[in-house]
């Protein structure tokens, strides 16, 4: 066992790992050190809480956490990089059940129950509050789950007055709190679970009335989320370094969601309360042109021509695992003397740098992974452009269609390159369920199929 005062400087040095942890995360050159700077943050955190003089069933906490580390070891070999988004939001709706169930057991705890005064209306309000917070993110990602996964469908499922219904439903909570507040034992239970119960069903309308197109926001909203319920589980079990990693984890996560909003061109409440993202309406355009489909040949042809070309990977790339190929025709191109750069979208994927998680994992240099913003004043440079399994961000509606539900957002102009090839297997939409006019304009060319067999038989022919 170690003293209040060990435990106390085991956290502040858990704390500081983790800042440096998000520092690393930072960049894709230090992102591995984040990680092992997180990871050793998270083995002191626990093992200082296990050591703690108050602790109690020793045993059975490392039978939990042995059964759980397996469980994860297991889960993360599984699952594929394609399902990581699913994965990282059904780990969200965990911390938010967990927020709830430490609210509740906290309610009943009888140490809790004999406070007296402003210490027990204190610590009412974090179990309250704590719970309403676990609550929505729990709901909430179950649904972001679901829509992720293709389970529950990926457009906005709005209704007329979705804002005042999520409103009262906020007062009547902020009354059921006042009415918690001022109750004791059954009586409070009770307050306490409908407040749960309106609570899940704020989160489910909240990520239900949010497109598809939004669905990166929406995971990184969630992870802010899990942060400040975890933080709110902290003030209830008076655990400081959960609060402060939890206030870590919701700040960042919140920074991020903005951010994001802001390479897209959109309001973070819209986005939040569902203003955005209905992908009901395909826009007022009419496509105008032909759809041109080329082969394999021919594209080796163009590459052989080209000498500055852009490949812009989006989700097909990740479900193709055309990665790994794509980074061997890179070499081949650039063995030639041929400048190859990636261009990568805030959004693109389900995930927040899900493209460049992928092109990590396939050993992709850094300095040739470029963000929106590098790639789009040298659009016009560019001879030919590879989109791969890409669509509604570099759907030029969203910058031509007022009436299309993606409107604003920027995107890779793409067509703006003297040529483009979009690799995909049909003309289906994307995940925003919209027309893409770009396959219409006379310098695109379409190639037809999976797109990891494409890029293979690019390999032979080159």
């Amino acid at each position: 066992m170690i003293s209040i005062g060990l435990q106390t400087a085991a956290y502040l040095v858990a704390a500081i790992l983790f800042i440096l942890s998000l520092g690393g995360l930072s960049s894709q050159e230090s992102a591995k050190r984040g990680v092992l700077f997180g990871m050793a943050g998270m083995f002191i955190a626990i093992a200082s809480t296990m050591l703690g003089d108050h602790v109690q069933g020793h045993l059975y906490l490392l039978i939990a956490i042995a059964i759980a580390s397996v469980i994860g070891i297991i889960v993360a070999r599984r699952v594929q990089m394609t399902a990581m988004p699913q994965l990282v939001a059904i780990l969200h709706s965990f911390v938010g059940l967990a927020a709830v169930l430490v609210g509740y057991g906290s309610y009943i705890d009888p140490h809790a129950q004999a406070l007296t005064g402003s210490e027990r209306l204190i610590h009412l309000i974090e179990i309250f509050v704590g719970v309403f917070i676990g609550a929505v993110t729990f709901t909430g990602s179950v649904v972001a789950w679901g829509k992720l996964d293709g389970k529950i469908t990926g457009k906005a499922i709005q209704y007329k007055g979705r804002h005042l219904v999520n409103i009262v439903l906020v007062l009547i909570s902020i009354a059921l709190g006042i009415l918690f507040a001022r109750a004791s034992g059954v009586s409070g239970m009770n307050y306490l679970m409908l407040m749960t119960a309106i609570a899940l069903f704020i989160g489910v309308m909240l990520v239900m009335a949010i497109g598809g197109a939004d669905m990166p926001v929406v995971v990184s909203m969630l992870n802010s989320y899990s942060g400040w319920a975890a933080a709110a589980a902290g003030f209830m079990l008076g655990n400081d370094l959960l609060i402060v990693t939890g206030a870590l984890v919701g700040s960042s996560g919140a920074i991020l969601s903005i951010i994001m909003c802001e390479a897209m061109n959109r309001s973070f409440l819209s986005v939040i309360f569902g203003g955005f993202g209905n992908t009901s309406g395909s826009g007022s355009q009419q496509m105008e042109g032909e759809v041109t489909a080329t082969n394999y040949h021919e594209m080796a042809d163009m590459l052989h021509q080209a000498q500055n070309i852009l490949i812009v990977p989006g989700y097909g790339m990740a479900v193709a695992k055309a990665q790994y190929p794509i980074y061997e025709l890179v070499k081949k191109l650039q063995k030639d003397g041929k400048k190859v750069t990636f261009g990568i979208h805030p959004v693109a994927g389900r995930l927040p740098g899900h493209m460049n998680v992928l092109l990590a994992e396939a050993n992709v240099p850094y300095d040739i992974v470029l963000e929106m913003d590098e790639v789009n004043p040298e659009m016009k440079d560019t001879d030919l452009v590879m989109v791969i399994g890409a669509n509604d961000i570099v759907n030029p509606a969203a910058l031509e269609d007022e009436a299309s539900p993606i409107y604003g957002m920027p995107v890779i102009e793409v067509w703006r390159a003297k040529k483009v090839i979009v690799m995909k297997r049909s003309m289906a939409t994307g995940y925003a369920g919209i027309q893409n006019p770009l396959f219409y304009k006379e310098n695109t060319d379409m190639l037809y199929g999976d797109a990891k067999h494409s890029v293979d038989e690019l390999n032979k022919l080159y």
